[in-house]
């Protein structure tokens, strides 16, 4: 304490003034940032990381919005606070959190923790780079060049070009800005007025950023094309070739079908083949998004999922879902290699892409995003997938669709338990039908009453603890559990436990 006070009297008599403010050394006291570093690491490694695959903790601590409020404290004030106080807040952040690495977590399309995309996740945190040149982030821009090539080289195309985005739904937006500026090219810089009423289409299981997508861009939610799908939510190739001839006929435009490959709810392949067909006789730019069903391209027993993929004019593919690279890491890939991204996103900022720099220019990646400022998203799949290779991220998909179909046999042998169709993917859709409704005629008041049933159970699991599960009402169907299997943290028990706890919860509906 002395020879700090010391310091400080040194500073004070040979300071340089500006405004009254004394700009000698750093204000920081670096020192008290490393410790509390250091103890905040500990509370992530005791509290986060040690209890991961604990199903003895609760997958969340519910509180309701007010009470939670209290208990955070989340005032900011004139004064900081002291670490002690911090990390005590830490400590509240984690507890009252959704453990999504919890095995019993299977809200979402993301679960699980994959420990080398987190390592990834802390070095690039600390180093806080942005990736748009090759001078200020060289080694992720390359990282960002190698996944991107071994991706294409899954996706069956011989060569391409590719982006990571802030999520699949800005993936789908560049690509229908993308297929829009290849009709048209000259709207980026004479914009909407003087075109045709430009058309897309898309199934009706699609994922609603198309439709956000189309408002965005201002091509209009009503020029969006729903086509019809089969009872397993795959678009009808038929139907797909119907509204492209009618939508000409009325003098429209069209210029995208965007085909699903893993749809939201049930999980469904569209038939990429007959799609693609379609597209190429029409002169149409075919995307796929793939963000959920795209990592099962690397599974060599799976990827017959995705047969036509290759077809494709771009893919959206999220391997922060299935594969557990980390939210987010969301790729947008380009089979078209003449610089077609650069050419419609870019803006030439003299200040960043100058083109005299000392090296080559090229590398400076930044003017295919709309972004500026971006995540080096890719090398949480790099460190991931060089730890354990194709083969271990092969096994990870391979293994959550036998725990899926593991527990579809399950929920076959149980009384009670109802599925709506048999899953391709690791979407598992089913009801519980209480004991009080099982001999019910079947009837709207026997659904009227069913569909009241999933939202109680989720409300019990959640204030419980035990798990978390969703549920949705889809195309006319009432209320029905979506369970989705993608942890390795998960097991065969937790299939079974899932079930029972069910059971548990709604015993006496």
């Amino acid at each position: 304490a002395g020879i700090c006070k010391q310091e400080m009297l040194q500073k004070k008599k040979n300071a340089i003034l500006v405004d009254g403010v004394i700009l000698n050394g750093p204000i920081m006291d670096s020192k008290a940032g490393e410790k509390f570093v250091e103890e905040a690491y500990k509370v992530i490694m005791e509290e986060i990381i040690q209890k991961a695959d604990d199903v003895t903790e609760k997958v969340c601590e519910w509180r309701e919005p007010e009470a939670l409020k209290q208990i955070l404290d989340l005032e900011m004030k004139d004064t900081g606070e002291s670490h002690q106080k911090l990390l005590q807040l830490c400590r509240d952040v984690i507890q009252y959190s959704v453990k999504t690495s919890h095995p019993r977590f299977f809200n979402q399309l993301y679960a699980g923790i994959d420990y080398y995309s987190l390592v990834a996740r802390f070095i690039t945190e600390a180093l806080n780079p942005s990736v748009y040149t090759y001078e200020v982030s060289p080694v992720f821009l390359l990282v960002e060049e190698a996944i991107i090539k071994k991706m294409i080289e899954f996706i069956g195309w011989e060569e391409g070009d590719g982006i990571f985005n802030p999520g699949g739904s800005v993936s789908n937006m560049y690509a229908m800005n993308l297929a829009r500026y290849k009709f048209c090219p000259e709207i980026k810089e004479k914009g909407l007025s003087g075109l045709p009423r430009l058309v897309l289409f898309t199934s009706e299981e699609c994922h609603y950023s198309m439709k956000k997508a189309a408002s965005f861009l201002g091509i209009g939610t009503e020029n969006v094309c729903f086509i019809k799908t089969d009872e397993r939510g795959k678009m009808i190739p038929e139907e797909l070739e119907k509204q492209v001839q009618r939508a000409r006929k009325e003098g429209s435009a069209p210029f995208l079908v965007c085909a699903t490959a893993g749809t939201t709810v049930l999980g469904a392949f569209d038939p990429l083949d007959k799609i693609a067909d379609i597209c190429e006789k029409h002169g149409l730019w075919l995307h796929v998004d793939a963000s959920w069903g795209g990592s099962a391209l690397i599974s060599r027993k799976h990827r017959r999922l995705l047969r036509g993929i290759h077809k494709a004019d771009s893919v959206a593919w999220n391997p922060h879902k299935m594969l557990l690279a980390g939210i987010q890491c969301c790729a947008l890939l380009v089979k078209d290699n003449s610089g077609l991204l650069k050419k419609c996103y870019s803006a030439k900022a003299a200040y960043l892409f100058q083109q005299d720099k000392f090296y080559d220019v090229s590398y400076d990646t930044g003017d295919k995003s709309i972004q500026c400022s971006r995540r080096p998203d890719a090398f949480k799949f790099w460190l991931m997938w060089k730890a354990l290779g194709t083969t271990g991220l092969e096994e990870r998909v391979n293994r959550a669709l036998a725990l899926a179909r593991y527990l579809v046999e399950e929920i076959k042998k149980r009384e009670g338990f109802q599925l709506l169709l048999e899953p391709e993917y690791a979407n598992v859709c089913f009801w519980y039908i209480p004991p009080s409704l099982r001999k019910m005629e079947d009837g709207p008041e026997f659904w009227q009453k069913l569909h009241q049933v999933a939202p109680i159970v989720k409300e019990r699991m959640m204030k419980k603890g035990s798990m978390m599960l969703g549920y949705q009402p889809h195309q006319g169907k009432v209320n029905f559990f979506r369970q989705v299997v993608i942890s390795p943290q998960v097991s065969r028990e937790d299939m079974d436990f899932l079930l029972d706890e069910i059971e548990l919860l709604a015993k006496d509906l």
